[in-house]
């Protein structure tokens, strides 16, 4: 009967002499950003930064689910991410922010009180750094279409522009960007130097939502964007000073390409080093324009042509294309976790990624 006392006494005595130390936990900072680096935003919330190069993961970013995307500033090592906060999670009291992250530790250095208003789909032209590298537009919708932009600079919001009928925001020279509207036209808005608006135009009519409408995803080439309708014909638009100038469309299918649909979240991709756009395929009918897709066909942009397809035993709902002077395809499986690397010379899969959870969008770093 008295071992146990006994027992009892010589684990006390242990506990008070050994001197347990914790562990440290050692703190690591980010080299300086590559091109072949790219964001897997989850669907609920998590930014995964990711190396295309060997596949490895380089950080974590603490997301919101409801933060639409997410910008790095060129210069200045930030990254920008719009977000919307609940005092309940997902209920109780909105806020919502333009949260200045660093890109060194990945962590919250500053936030921007914005209206409540920030679209919180997964759209990567929800949020966009304009030519000024100062001024951030965030894109509002509730349902009342808006745009609010934040100085990034001197840390503050600057004003709201009301833009009914108009989505989206496609950052172009001169302090300016684009916006789809729904007439079928684009809507380009400049800014003051101090971030206000300084005046505003339409484009020409050049696409009808009631016939072909046209994707509201756009890509970024240079200082244009390429844009595509559901039918499939390409358009490229550029501003040019006060005005908006849009090429003659073409068409990504040809002969025997009857049934072939572009669908998907992140339909399209360009390589701006190779000069190429890729477009997420399925077949299917009319409104199948959100369907996953099977193939990833390749277009030689001068040519207008289709020059190779890649097969995909998943089916693939986003694509990025990383512009680095080793240009990958990155693409994300729908209703998988995965993340797919193809080299795009060779259009051999290099990697397959275990993303933390299904990839709600894929983001440039």
């Amino acid at each position: 009967m008295r071992s146990l006392p006994t027992f009892l006494l010589l684990l006390l005595s242990i506990g008070t002499h050994a001197g347990i130390q914790p562990e440290e936990i050692a703190s690591s900072t980010l080299a300086d950003p590559k091109p072949s680096w790219f964001i897997a935003k989850g669907i609920m919330g998590p930014g995964y930064l990711f190396d295309s190069e060997d596949g490895e993961m380089r950080g974590l970013l603490s997301l919101t689910p409801w933060t639409p995307s997410v910008v790095r500033h060129p210069k200045r090592k930030e990254l920008y991410a719009a977000e919307v906060h609940y005092s309940r999670r997902s209920k109780g009291t909105r806020t919502d922010l333009l949260s200045i992250i660093d890109h060194a530790t990945l962590s919250q250095i500053a936030e921007i009180k914005i209206p409540n208003k920030v679209s919180s789909l997964a759209f990567p032209e929800y949020l966009g750094l304009l030519s000024d590298q100062r001024h951030i537009t965030v894109f509002n919708m509730t349902p009342a279409q808006s745009v609010s932009v934040v100085d990034v600079l001197d840390r503050q919001f600057v004003e709201e522009i009301s833009t009914p009928g108009c989505a989206l925001q496609m950052p172009v020279p001169d302090r300016a960007f684009l916006m789809m509207c729904g007439d079928g036209t684009l809507q380009r808005i400049e800014l003051n130097k101090d971030g206000t608006e300084k005046r505003r135009s339409r484009s020409r009519e050049f696409f009808s939502v009631e016939e072909d409408p046209i994707f509201d995803k756009p890509i970024k080439i240079g200082d244009s964007w390429e844009l595509i309708s559901f039918e499939g014909n390409v358009f490229n638009v550029a501003d040019n000073g006060q005005e908006v100038s849009i090429s003659e469309p073409w068409s990504i299918l040809g002969e025997g390409d009857e049934g072939w649909r572009v669908g998907g979240v992140q339909i399209m991709a360009v390589s701006e080093e190779l000069n190429l756009l890729f477009t997420i395929m399925h077949q299917g009918g009319i409104d199948t324009h959100e369907t996953p897709g099977n193939e990833i066909w390749i277009f030689d942009r001068e040519r207008q042509t289709r020059i190779a397809k890649i097969s995909s035993e998943a089916l693939v709902n986003n694509i990025l294309v990383t512009q680095a002077k080793n240009p990958k395809l990155i693409a994300s499986r729908a209703l998988e976790p995965m993340v797919d690397v193809y080299d795009i010379r060779t259009l051999k899969k290099e990697h397959t990624i275990h993303a933390g959870q299904d990839v709600g969008l894929l983001l440039p770093y």
